[in-house]
């Protein structure tokens, strides 16, 4: 069984995400740890990009700060490799398609596997070119996360017939951030997902608090949360790996 599929079995899934780097790379290892610690099935490690399109002002700050501090691709390659010395749970990239081209799809992908990374996520990837990098992950056995929009309306059936690792529901239209209240039908969203796959399904976008995870939880397969996350880190700096472990334990709490 993939590492993927074991972070869904028999519970609800939570998953924490993190941009690499921000506000240093040691200070990211040290959050992935607690992360895993207190209760995270999953994490999403975001590799920092210039034009980050599909996130919002807390995260587009992270990827700043990152760039800024001179991280690239290789030294979070590196961060992987350091961290699957002990890390046991899941993890999955979130990029953007340039990352992945500038970098080579084959080198890029064949490094993911190599390096112990589980899936990748690409937002600005259309489900129609997905085929650009489809064959390089199931050559290399690393899977291609599909994401279903409030907006994807009938092509829903489609994605989740093809989808594999999980598929990441997006709750809201615009960009990644905090929201007060989540207003789509996201149960008639996960209903069609069911009918047309076994690939469980985790809702984000939006989620930061104990009750909106529970929410998002109940009618899906786990909670996603980025921003609620990133602006600990932000307030926190080295010192938010312990606050960061404190906030995983209440929201996986909150969905048990």
């Amino acid at each position: 069984m993939s590492r993927i599929k074991e972070a869904f079995r028999d519970q609800k899934a939570f998953i924490a995400f993190i941009t690499c780097g921000d506000p240093d790379l040691e200070t990211t290892a040290a959050v992935v740890r607690e992360a895993e610690r207190n209760g995270a099935d999953l994490i999403e490690l975001g590799i920092p990009f210039s034009d980050p399109t599909a996130e919002g002002p807390v995260i587009q700050g992270a990827n700043l700060r990152a760039l800024t501090g001179g991280v690239t691709t290789d030294k979070v390659f590196d961060l992987v490799r350091e961290l699957r010395t002990d890390v046991k749970i899941p993890m999955v990239f979130m990029t953007y398609a340039n990352v992945v081209f500038s970098y080579g799809a084959e080198e890029f992908i064949s490094t993911c596997a190599e390096i112990g990374i589980d899936g990748l996520i690409l937002p600005d990837l259309p489900f129609e070119e997905k085929d650009e990098f489809l064959d390089v992950c199931h050559k290399y056995g690393v899977d291609l996360i599909s994401m279903i929009a409030p907006t994807s309306e009938n092509r829903i059936a489609m994605i989740a017939k093809e989808a594999e690792g999980f598929l990441y529901i997006v709750s809201s239209l615009g960009v990644t951030g905090t929201r007060s209240e989540i207003t789509t039908d996201l149960g008639s969203i996960v209903k069609v997902v069911r009918e047309n796959t076994e690939t469980p399904c985790a809702i984000g976008f939006g989620i930061s608090t104990p009750e909106q995870a529970k929410k998002m939880a109940d009618i899906s397969d786990g909670a996603i949360v980025g921003s609620a996350i990133i602006k600990i880190i932000a307030k926190y700096g080295k010192d938010a790996p312990a606050e960061v472990g404190k906030y995983v334990k209440e929201m996986k709490d909150a969905i048990r």
